[in-house]
């Protein structure tokens, strides 16, 4: 009796471990930067026991948070193994790139070009391409897709806008979309946050479909775009806007606002439509 208990605990145990995806962390030397840059990897289950090329998802984090938010506090892990177990998520890599953290005023922080610091130069001509390598997933853009919360979804909304021949699909949650002028300091101070509040509006996705011809318009249509924003969330009017802007233009796009404001309860329920829908874009 008691080898037969044993024998149904391990199966179980077994079982239980097949759908388990993992986390591990790594880490690129910028030359853009000048620096160190960590990154997460989602790998799906059996990745190591297989050759197969997977689909990728960059997930990026929001403002003050680093690389491990997304698997620290917004349970990426768990809900990625559960919607793939269940067949409504496709197993794909997911990306989770180090842009930011807490202290605003002196790291920097977002996913945009300033005065010395070229995140975005870094993100497509060094990350991009060797992590693709590395781990065996994207290579184009029908394999590829980026979403992202807060700063994030601002940064895939305008990596989307601006390179849509290398995204099928973009999910922004509560995205930052466009800001007022940088405020300085006391004395006149720019901090870091001053650069990271410039860039954003720099890169304005609302100004950036005023200035949109028929030709770049066009080129929007080729992704898929997702804006998921809570009733409660302070950057609901930016992405109520955006979205108008863009319907207005012809170009095709899901809308969401659910109860909730700008916390991770709402990000967490968020990614279980996002991984479904950036699944659905993918194609071989």
């Amino acid at each position: 009796m008691m080898r037969r208990l044993l024998f149904m605990t391990c199966l179980l145990t077994s079982s239980m471990c097949v759908w388990a995806g993992r986390v591990v962390t790594d880490s690129i030397v910028s030359q853009k930067l000048g620096a160190t840059v960590k990154y997460n990897v989602y790998l799906p289950s059996g990745y190591e026991r297989s050759q197969e090329h997977y689909p990728v998802t960059y997930l990026l984090h929001g403002l003050t948070d680093t690389y491990t938010a997304w698997d620290q506090k917004g349970g990426m892990r768990e809900i990625t193994d559960e919607l793939v177990e269940s067949g409504e998520s496709k197993a794909m890599v997911i990306v989770m790139p180090n842009a930011g953290g807490p202290d605003v005023n002196n790291i920097w922080n977002g996913y945009f070009n300033m005065p010395g610091w070229s995140y975005e130069d870094f993100f497509f001509e060094e990350l991009l391409p060797a992590v693709e390598q590395k781990y065996r997933c994207g290579g184009k853009k029908e394999q590829r897709a980026v979403m992202g919360l807060s700063m994030g979804g601002g940064g895939s909304t305008s990596y989307s806008q601006r390179h849509p021949d290398l995204f099928c699909a973009c999910y922004a949650m509560s995205p930052w979309l466009s800001s007022g002028p940088g405020r300085e300091g006391r004395n006149g101070e720019k901090t870091k946050m001053y650069y990271t509040s410039e860039a954003v509006r720099q890169h304005s996705a609302l100004a950036f479909m005023d200035r949109a011809d028929d030709a770049v318009r066009e080129q929007l249509k080729s992704v898929k775009w997702f804006f998921d924003c809570g009733d409660d969330d302070m950057l609901l009017g930016d992405t109520f806007e955006l979205y108008k802007k863009m319907r207005l233009g012809g170009i095709k796009a899901e809308l969401r606002v659910r109860n909730g404001g700008h916390t991770w309860e709402y990000w967490r329920a968020a990614l279980r439509t996002a991984l479904p829908f950036v699944s659905r874009s993918f194609k071989e």
